[in-house]
């Protein structure tokens, strides 16, 4: 899968390339001429990290940042859902985080506006992350005008994308998941809403951790559970793990003896 792409109408346009001997000449900043202008007319994904970064900025809910910032219709990867950033309803669609002087969330800014212009071509094969960089090339961008000198390497690590990264391989896995048998657990309407709410509303799931009877049902240790209570970015990673036990069948949770029987083991199983 190719991640991190910001797909606009005038796509057709652009130019992915590969990275010339590992280097490249780039820069973004207000002394541009077409400073922002990429922050318009775009479709832009959601991961989940994205969304728990960006609704701690806003200092809203998970359910606030949905209802506000995203869009109604969920996209579709290898059956489960894909969250979109609403832009808004102007004559540019406009991204609603820009403001007079760029971006007004830049710590914060999703992992594709980081690594933009670098496309990431990845795939989870084996365990890992399989990753290849390419440019992309827009007719509008005038930053590759600029002198200063990149490598790939230098990039990801000057935008913050190493955290970015790591938490996509992880979501990248479980959509991964549905690939790696002949035949797969049906994805139920059932398992699409668990899906939705462990990836994008982390709040709810939280809720569903501690207020249900899962912290009953499995073994978990007093670390993870720690962890989990008070660290967001680990109760996203545990979310991960239950999604692979709920919704593949993966050995990723432990079933207290005698609570749940085998052919229960799995949602929608």
């Amino acid at each position: 899968m190719t991640e991190n792409i910001l797909d606009r109408k005038d796509l057709e346009k652009s130019k992915m390339e590969p990275i010339k001997d590992g280097k490249f000449s780039f820069a973004c900043h207000p002394g541009v001429p077409c400073f922002t202008r990429c922050c318009s007319d775009l479709d832009l994904a959601l991961t989940p990290y994205d969304v728990l970064r960006l609704k701690n900025r806003l200092g809203i809910s998970s359910s606030d940042f949905l209802d506000r910032f995203t869009t109604d219709q969920v996209r579709h990867n290898c059956g489960l859902p894909m969250l979109m950033l609403k832009m808004k309803n102007d004559s540019k669609r406009t991204c609603p985080f820009l403001g007079p002087e760029g971006c007004t969330v830049y710590q914060d800014r999703p992992g594709a506006c980081r690594l933009y212009p670098v496309a990431r071509a990845a795939k989870y094969l084996g365990g890992r992350v399989q990753e290849q960089h390419f440019l992309l090339k827009e007719s509008h961008c005038l930053g590759f005008q600029e002198d200063r000198e990149w490598t790939d390497k230098e990039w990801l690590k000057d935008q913050g994308l190493e955290l970015y990264n790591e938490m996509n391989g992880l979501w990248m896995a479980i959509n991964q998941s549905g690939k790696e048998n002949n035949t797969p657990p049906p994805i139920t309407d059932e398992k699409i809403k668990m899906y939705f709410m462990a990836c994008y509303n982390l709040d709810m799931f939280k809720k569903f951790v501690f207020e249900s009877k899962l912290l009953n049902l499995f073994h978990i240790d007093k670390k993870t559970l720690s962890q989990i209570k008070s660290n967001e970015r680990e109760l996203l990673k545990f979310s991960f793990r239950w999604l692979q036990f709920a919704i593949f069948a993966k050995n990723t949770m432990k079933p207290k003896k005698g609570v749940i029987k085998p052919k229960k083991r799995a949602m929608g199983r």
